[in-house]
C-alpha cells in the first residue's frame, strides 16, 4: 500500500524561543515592559490612595463637628494639593500602560490566530481599537481575551480555566465605575463649597467625604486590578510560549464545542473511518456536518 500523504498542519512548527517566526512572536520585550509598568502603577496607586486618605481624614473631622477656621481650610487645601499631585502621578503612569497594553494585546491576538486560525470573533485590529471605542470597550476586549486565552491554552480549549482572567476584568470594570462616581460627587460638592464660601462649607462636607470614600474604595479595587493584570501578563505569556513549544497538531484545530484530543496528540491511523459517514443524497446531515458556534463563545 502506498504511504499516506502527511496530514495538514494547523500551525507551523514552534519557532525558537524569543524569535518571531511563522506568524508567532514570542519576544518578551513588550511583556517585560508591561510587567514593570504595572508594578510602578501599583506603587503610584498606593501613593494616590494615601493622598485621598489624607483628604478624607480632614473632611471627616470637619463632618464630625470640628470647628471650621482658617487653619482648618488651610489643612484641607494642603490635603487637596497633595491628593492632586499623587493623582496626576498615578495618571501619568497609567497613560504609559494605556500605550503599551493595546500593542501587547494585539500581539497576543496575532499569535492566537496562528494557534487557532479562523476561530476568533474579532479581527486583530479590534484587539487594539476596542480599548478606545466608546461603549463596546466594556465587553469587546473581554471577548477577545476569552478567545486568546482559549487558543493559547496548552491543555486545549476544552480545559480552559479563566478565574484569573475573569477576576481581572471584574475588578477593572468596578474600579472605573466607582472612580467616576466618586470624582463626580466630590467635585460637585467641592465646587459648591468653594463658590459659596466658608459660611456654607459645612453644608457640603458630608457629600465631599462620601465622594472621597468612593474614590478610596476605587483606588483599592484598581490596585487589585493592576496586580491581577500583572499576573495575567505573566500567565498568558507563559501559556503562549508553552503552546508554541508543542508539536504541530495534525488535522487542524478541533472546532469549538467539539470533543478534542490534547494538543500534539497523534492523529488517528491512516484509513480509520470517521465516526459519521457522509450524508446520503436525501438523508439528513449527520452530527459531524452540523456547524459549530464561534470559537470562544461566551
Amino acid at each position: 500500500m502506498p504511504a499516506a500523504p502527511p496530514s495538514p498542519l494547523a500551525y507551523p512548527s514552534a519557532p525558537p524561543l524569543g524569535m518571531p517566526a511563522g506568524g508567532v512572536d514570542l519576544r518578551r520585550g513588550l511583556s517585560t515592559a508591561l510587567v514593570v509598568l504595572l508594578g510602578v502603577t501599583v506603587a503610584a496607586l498606593i501613593l494616590a490612595f494615601v493622598g485621598r486618605a489624607g483628604q478624607y481624614s480632614v473632611y471627616s473631622d470637619i463632618a464630625d463637628g470640628a470647628t471650621v477656621t482658617g487653619k482648618t481650610i488651610d489643612e484641607a487645601n494642603d490635603a487637596d494639593d497633595f491628593a492632586v499631585v499623587t493623582f496626576y502621578l498615578s495618571t501619568a503612569v497609567m497613560i504609559a500602560v494605556t500605550v503599551v497594553w493595546p500593542i501587547w494585546f494585539r500581539r497576543l491576538r496575532l499569535n492566537a490566530e496562528v494557534y487557532a486560525p479562523g476561530q476568533h470573533r474579532f479581527g486583530s485590529g479590534w484587539a487594539a481599537g476596542s480599548w478606545f471605542t466608546p461603549v463596546v470597550q466594556l465587553w469587546f476586549p473581554k471577548q477577545i481575551a476569552n478567545d486568546i486565552w482559549r487558543a493559547s491554552s496548552p491543555q486545549g480549549p476544552q480545559n480552559v480555566r479563566r478565574g484569573l482572567l475573569n477576576g481581572w476584568w471584574v475588578t477593572w470594570i468596578v474600579s472605573i465605575v466607582m472612580f467616576l462616581a466618586g470624582l463626580v460627587e466630590f467635585g460637585k460638592a467641592n465646587g459648591k463649597a468653594h463658590d459659596e464660601g466658608l459660611s456654607e462649607f459645612n453644608g457640603h462636607i458630608d457629600d465631599m467625604a462620601s465622594g472621597l470614600a468612593m474614590i478610596m474604595f476605587a483606588y483599592l479595587v484598581t490596585i487589585a486590578a493592576a496586580i491581577l493584570a500583572l499576573l495575567l501578563v505573566r500567565q498568558i505569556t507563559a501559556m503562549q510560549e508553552q503552546r508554541a513549544s508543542l508539536p504541530p497538531q495534525p488535522g487542524g484545530a478541533a472546532p469549538y464545542g467539539a470533543p478534542a484530543a490534547p494538543y500534539g496528540a497523534p492523529a488517528a491511523p491512516y484509513g480509520t473511518p470517521p465516526p459519521y459517514g457522509p450524508p446520503g443524497p436525501a438523508g439528513p446531515a449527520g452530527p459531524a456536518d452540523q456547524p459549530y458556534p464561534p470559537y470562544g463563545h461566551g
